[in-house]
């Protein structure tokens, strides 16, 4: 059995997001293999300096903490990870859960929209949210103002939700809905990625969208502006392939025009929970298929020697790759069309800049440059 605590310090050491987890354990057979090697990878990538690794005793003060609150820790590849959630491509590689479990493997639909809702909003999501949850499908959203407090209310009421937050399970965001996320964390099912104590941060957001739609056959979008996080979650929907449903509203209301406007893009029209019901599959569409390369195959889990052996070919990766990013992020599958590398010398020399702190990696399978560290 692998080691958790070793799990966990890979998981938290420093540059190591979703896909170079992911990447890691696809090249060493075990995570002290992968701590052990990230000092020279990271060096490969052009940092100087070793990035942090927390030590046992960090990453045990953190489970402590986690066996405080009563949370339930799920790594990915156990068999209590949700299955949807595992199949994207950027999954959280842990997310610690507190309530009930077996949620997670039920027919999950999200519904999210605007924090500002109007009545008639709030309503719509409701009622909509009541009649999905009592035919046994669990409401996930996000624990904001407006329309996914309206929704969470109201599966609650009828059947159970899934709030994903955006910091630590002891924080509370936003401070009114206290009394709301301890309900859901007895009678549903609270999830965060990060560890306990975190401060909910602007960059923690599009992470808890893409948990919501990840773990979702199906998201429900009610009043969204034209930018709004309600339409991350949805682009996210599409990406992993589910179905995406948008509630219409009047064009003289800016909260409907990013609802309006995925319509127009081929979204259902729903107007009940019936319309969500009438056009929701039994599992998701077909992933990344147009995709030429994903952050794991298997013909991607080579060893070091392998690719130091290739010589001259990373060296001319490691030079160019960079010059082909920007701040501007842009998909893995955009960047493999572009250079003419194979794809285990790409994905060997982005986890290499991602450990030295020169690209991140997005959700969404997209990355960004950084300035140098």
């Amino acid at each position: 059995m692998i080691d958790r605590v070793a799990l966990l310090r890979l998981i938290r050491t420093e540059g190591v997001g979703p896909q170079t987890y992911r990447r890691l354990r696809a090249r060493f057979d075990t995570p002290e293999e992968a701590l052990a090697a990230i000092p020279a990878l990271a060096r490969a990538g052009g940092r100087a300096k070793p990035p942090f690794v927390p030590s046992l005793g960090d990453v045990r003060r953190e489970l402590d903490r986690h066996d405080k609150l009563g949370a339930t820790l799920l790594f990915m590849g156990e068999p209590d990870y949700p299955k949807l959630l595992a199949l994207l491509p950027d999954a959280p590689p842990m997310i610690a859960v507190l309530g009930d479990v077996s949620i997670l493997h039920r027919p999950i639909v999200a519904v999210v929209g605007a924090r500002n809702a109007s009545v008639n909003g709030a309503r719509i999501a409701a009622d909509i949210a009541a009649e999905l949850a009592a035919s046994g499908r669990p409401i996930a959203s996000g624990l904001a103002r407006g329309i996914d407090a309206a929704a969470h209310t109201a599966a609650l009421r009828t059947g159970t939700t899934i709030a994903a937050i955006p910091g630590g399970l002891d924080v509370v965001y936003p401070p009114e809905h206290r009394a709301l996320q301890a309900e859901i964390a007895a009678n549903g099912v609270l999830i965060a990625e990060a560890p306990p104590g975190t401060a909910p941060l602007a960059r923690h957001f599009p992470k808890r969208n893409r948990i919501i739609a990840g773990l979702s056959l199906g998201v429900v979008v009610i009043e969204a502006a034209l930018r709004s996080g309600s339409l991350i979650t949805a682009r996210y929907a599409l990406d992993y392939g589910r179905e995406v449903f948008a509630v219409p509203g009047s064009p003289l209301d800016a909260r409907a025009r990013g609802t309006n406007d995925l319509i127009r893009q081929g979204a259902h029209l729903t107007e009940s929970a019936g319309d969500v019901l009438a056009n929701l599959p039994d599992q998701p569409g077909a992933l990344f298929a147009d995709a030429r390369i994903t952050p794991v195959q298997p013909g991607l889990a080579e060893p070091v020697a392998a690719l130091d052996s290739v010589g001259s070919d990373i060296d001319m990766a490691r030079r160019d790759i960079p010059r082909l990013l920007s701040a501007s992020p842009i998909t893995v599958d955009e960047l493999a069309l572009h250079c003419q590398f194979s794809a285990s010398v790409m994905v060997a020399v982005l986890m290499e800049l991602e450990l030295a702190g020169r690209i991140e990696t997005l959700p969404g399978n997209r990355i960004g440059l950084l300035l140098d560290p």
